[in-house]
């Protein structure tokens, strides 16, 4: 197959999508089930219809059209907005799209490199870098040359851990993102990250420290009022650096999820707080809130999520006062992220359909309370022992460090296959594993396990 027909064939899918995502509408029902047929229609995209060597040669300019295809739909958020067509049906279905967009995207950077993965002691790309088209811009802010960070931009961010799959994956949507941070531009040019995290509570990093400290996808975000911007990060920066310098009590980790309250922060309720305050009570992100509508609450209940519906670091992707600025993936782990996202959206399922549960051991237990007795420890030495006892912090239940082990170990226990017929599928197709492959697959040993799965329980 030429290149022109590869490229021609893609562009013909592509503007099939576009027709529906951009097809006038009278009702929310009718915009709903337009984006549905979207997501559907990429999530059945076969990569087999396409020839390998030539969909790798025209990669970027793939990946470049599904972005900018992406940029346009959230660009008419805000007047989906006002027509009032934002219901929870289009919302969801605008999540899904974005996320399957960005799979779609990230299959392209893998088949660009090769089907590369990142060797075992190697690091990470620094974010915003790379050179196989590891970062998409926004048009409109696209002059050619990097982009500076701004005070008061948002930097959206996905680890490579497993909690951080669970954290993307425990809303009424999934998602593919588990941290917020502020980024705050000082006086004499110093960037930094002002975040809440679960192991520290409220702090203060160089913001080249954040991005280094093995973030695998990235989004930056930008407020369309600068000056509102500029005034929250100044804030929330004040009174961050204030708790962690002594002169202010430290504000720890809520677990809760919760965003009424000052004394404790999680890290979108830090944004949330920023603007809230910036703004003198106005402005309350998000626009539209994450629910947790599991029929199962076993595992909310363990790791101590107390809100019914919340600001989740998702939901900055369908924010409609924030322009989606540039977009960064280690296309390296983009697969591996894929599989993690696939093993929690599978395990969240389990608990519902099938009742499944965390089922603690002696091991279990014994881990969790030297963990919950090493929070009374002092910093040094927590970091001295924390590759034998989880570094946690002193607001942090035994039952939630339990439930986050158990959640790593049986994940663990299922990566292997996956990765297995991954493997495969590459030597005899070049492509990698999709998601439907990897969901089926999952489903396949949940019906063979007799009812367990490493430590979570339910019925056979």
């Amino acid at each position: 197959m030429q290149r022109s027909a590869v490229v021609g064939k893609f562009d013909d899918d592509l503007a099939y999508i576009l027709s529906l995502a951009e097809r006038p509408v009278i009702s929310a029902d009718e915009l709903a089930s337009n984006l549905r047929q979207v997501y559907d229609t990429v999530l059945n995209v076969d990569l087999r219809r396409y020839e390998q060597a030539a969909v790798r040669e025209q990669a970027p300019l793939l990946m470049k059209a599904i972005f900018d295809a992406r940029m346009r739909i959230r660009d008419r958020i805000g007047a989906w907005r006002e027509q009032g067509f934002m219901t929870v049906p289009v919302q969801k279905a605008l999540r899904d799209t974005f996320r399957i967009a960005r799979y779609g995207c990230d299959m392209l950077g893998e088949i660009l490199i090769g089907n590369e993965r990142l060797a075992r002691h190697a690091e990470l790309l620094k974010p915003f870098t790379g050179t196989q088209y590891n970062t998409l811009v926004n048009r409109a802010f696209d002059k050619g040359r990097n982009i500076p960070f701004r005070s008061g931009d948002v930097l959206l961010v996905r680890g490579r851990h497993h909690n951080s799959a669970a954290i993307a994956r425990i809303g009424d949507t999934d998602s593919q993102f588990s941290h917020v941070a502020m980024i705050y531009v000082d006086p004499k040019g110093g960037h930094w990250a002002v975040e809440a995290l679960i192991e520290e509570g409220s702090v203060v990093n160089k913001l080249d420290d954040t991005l280094a400290h093995g973030v695998a996808r990235a989004v930056l975000y930008r407020h369309k009022d600068s000056a509102l911007a500029m005034r929250a990060a100044e804030l929330i920066h004040e009174r961050v650096l204030a708790s962690v310098t002594g002169k202010a009590r430290h504000i720890p980790y809520d677990f809760s999820m919760r965003l009424r309250g000052r004394r404790r922060l999680f890290c979108s309720k830090l944004i949330y707080l920023a603007f809230k305050d910036a703004s003198a009570g106005s402005i309350r992100l998000p626009a539209f809130k994450t629910r947790f509508d599991m029929k199962n609450k076993d595992f909310l209940k363990r790791i101590g999520v107390k809100a019914k519906e919340t600001f989740a670091p998702q939901d900055m992707d369908i924010e409609p006062s924030f322009d989606l600025v540039a977009e960064w993936q280690d296309y390296r782990v983009t697969s591996e992220l894929r599989m993690q996202d696939m093993v929690m959206t599978k395990f969240f399922e389990w608990m519902d359909t099938h009742d499944c549960r965390f089922r603690e051991d002696f091991l279990i237990r014994l881990i969790s309370v030297f963990g919950r007795l090493s929070s009374y420890l002092s910093n040094r030495i927590k970091a001295m022992i924390s590759s034998v006892v989880p570094k946690v912090p002193r607001n942090m239940s035994r039952r939630c460090i339990a439930t986050i082990v158990m959640l790593h170990k049986t994940a663990e226990d299922v990566l292997p296959s996956l990765r297995a017929l991954e493997e495969n599928c590459l030597k005899m197709t070049g492509r990698p594993l999709h998601a439907r492959e990897m969901l089926a697959h999952l489903e396949r040993l949940r019906e063979v396990s007799g009812g367990r799965i490493g430590y979570l329980v339910g019925r056979p």
